[in-house]
């Protein structure tokens, strides 16, 4: 990846490794993705990933410092927000390139800060005038967005928005809120699926058996899993209540012995091994264990644990253990043979539900079981005998309880093994962006449409900024920056519309700037050229937090990155330096 780009290292390498490395965005962005095949040299075995979450994470970036850390930012916001990871990598590389434009015009570390900084409360700004309130949604169809006067006052209270450490917190209104209304989800499904429309139908089936009892705009994605299936076609893809797994041949015996009977389970919140401890824990220093020297049995600790585990759970007549991270091999082997269903690595959220349906207390140490601990209600079910793509056979069950109706599964399907990630991947990411709009209760306009109105402000800043009477503001550099950021938004529109298209980057960017001379309101010929979509622009989102928390993460990237260079060209020790007018330190 870094080897198709050349670096000056006499000049700040770290910018530059970070643009070279967020040039694997461009390609995955919009709906359009440009997929790949990554091939593990050690099995040979080949996945296709769409998004650059998954490129990352198989690109062996031990030796870049900051591709470690771009590695762990995206991780990070992917964790979070299951979407948005493109967007995030694409403006870091964009805004590096910016800064290292700056550092060589002879702008100063910290007026770069300063101006960057200001530049993207514009764009907050931007955001917080331009949401689209669920009010405003169900109230009346959408009208033509254009962008609001800078002295436009938000739909019933200012939202809080806290972008990045460098910037400051805007008090909110101390003012009545009103709730809103909620959509349907099916209608906001619609202009958020961002043309991913077979894992949006998931997402809708998922919130109807969800909302049988409550009402229809009702969501929870913390009760939701997924189960992969490869082998069957993709349109065999659905949602089934209860939580279904796939189970080993020593596993499945157990469930057929198990099968439709009202089960004892314990639920573990951590690996069930003897040598995990909680995460914050911190062995005491100098103590030794000393054997005893009349226990002549020579059991090891692990085996002494692994006894008084399976005794405990015996002795609780536990019939299933829902385990949320790893599971000892010696611990599974022995609760088969003793016909006690052990199922690892199930979501933490899904432990919960479980815990809330059926009375269960998690603990984080299988020592810790008590009567008390155990919960009654749940059954298992054989729901599917299939093959994996190795031949080996595998037993798909579904858990579920009676009295958790919410839990639901995500069947995903594809005959092709290495593409089925990528079909997990998308419908998450549906998943989450229905989630994050409920829980903003409101979207901004896409299509591009914010990023015309950023790009429209900082121009206009821009012009405030030039010099009429031959004195500048308080930073001189401020126009040069905001006009770089300006073109940052133009590269990312150029970009959606060359992939959605297959015309050059030259005439993307051509056909960008005309139509941001003509800009007045949504353009539906824009639209469709951007997401080559037959939605109307008018119903075309964008979540409000996921695009301000990836513009944060990013500029928080770039700037650390900036500073980092500076400190390490100019050899400056921050404890001995003195006044240093062009330097931020860390």
């Amino acid at each position: 990846m870094l080897g198709s780009t050349i670096i000056n290292h006499r000049q700040h390498v770290g910018l530059q490794q970070l643009f070279a490395l967020a040039a694997a965005a461009h390609s995955t962005l919009g709906p359009h993705k440009k997929y790949k095949f990554i091939q593990d040299e050690a099995t040979g075995e080949s996945i296709l990933v769409g998004s650059c979450f998954r490129i990352l994470e198989n690109l062996d970036l031990t030796t870049c410092a900051v591709g470690q850390l771009v590695h762990e930012t995206v991780r990070a916001h992917h964790e979070v927000y299951r979407t948005g990871s493109e967007y995030l990598l694409f403006f870091a590389g964009a805004w590096s390139r910016a800064a290292l434009s700056c550092l060589q015009q002879g702008i100063p570390t910290f007026r770069i800060v300063e101006a960057l900084t200001e530049g993207m409360d514009v764009c907050v700004d931007v955001c917080k005038k331009s949401s689209v309130s669920f009010d405003a949604l169900c109230a009346s169809p959408r009208k033509r967005v254009t962008e609001a006067p800078s002295d436009t006052k938000v739909g019933k209270g200012k939202r809080q928005v806290k972008l990045s450490r460098y910037f400051c917190n805007t008090k909110p209104e101390r003012s009545p809120v009103l709730e809103p209304r909620l959509p349907d989800i099916a209608n906001l499904a619609g202009g958020l699926s961002h043309g991913c429309d077979d894992a949006m139908r998931l997402v809708i089936q998922a919130s109807r058996i969800q909302s049988k009892d409550i009402p229809s705009s009702a969501f929870d994605v913390t009760k939701v899993t997924t189960c992969v299936l490869p082998g069957f076609p993709e349109d065999h893809a659905h949602i089934c209540p209860g939580c279904v797994v796939l189970l080993n041949g020593e596993q499945a015996s157990v469930a057929h012995h198990l099968k439709d009977q009202p089960l004892d389970v314990v639920l573990i919140s951590g690996d069930l091994s003897h040598t995990y401890r909680h995460l914050g824990f911190n062995r005491p220093a100098g103590v030794q264990r000393v054997a005893d020297q009349s226990d002549l049995s020579n059991l090891s600790v692990e085996e002494e644990w692994i006894g008084k585990v399976l005794a405990l759970l015996s002795h609780l007549e536990v019939d299933l253990v829902l385990v949320s991270g790893l599971v000892n091999e010696a611990v599974f082997q022995l609760c088969s043979q003793h016909r006690i269903l052990v199922v690892g690595k199930v979501k933490a959220s899904i432990l919960k539900e479980m815990a809330n349906a059926i009375g269960a207390v998690p603990v984080t140490y299988a020592t810790q079981l008590s009567k008390r601990c155990v919960g009654k209600g749940v059954q298992v079910s054989i729901w599917r005998e299939i093959q994996s793509h190795k031949g080996t056979p595998l037993t798909a069950a579904n858990i579920y309880a009676s009295a958790s109706a919410r839990l639901v599964t995500a069947i995903i399907t594809s005959c092709v093994h290495g593409k089925v990630q990528a079909l997990e991947d998308r419908f998450w990411a549906c998943a989450y962006r229905i989630h994050h709009a409920l829980k903003d209760k409101a979207v901004l306009p896409g299509a591009g449409v914010t990023e015309m109105l950023c790009i429209r402000r900082l121009m206009k800043k821009v012009d405030a900024e030039s010099p009429r009477d031959g004195t500048s503001g308080s930073n001189p550099y401020l126009g040069i920056v905001l006009h770089l950021l300006a073109d940052s938004f133009k590269e990312y529109l150029s970009a959606l519309m060359a992939n959605a298209t297959g015309i050059s980057q030259v005439k993307a960017r051509t056909a960008v700037n005309q139509k941001l001379q003509d800009f007045n309101g949504i353009s539906a010929e824009f639209s469709q050229l951007i997401l080559d979509s037959d939605v109307p622009p008018s119903k075309i989102f964008d979540n409000l937090s996921v695009k301000q928390e990836s513009w944060r993460k990013a500029l928080d990237l770039v700037l650390l990155v900036l500073q980092t260079d500076a400190e390490i060209i100019t050899g400056v020790d921050q404890s001995k330096c003195g006044d240093h007018a062009d330097l931020v330190f860390l």
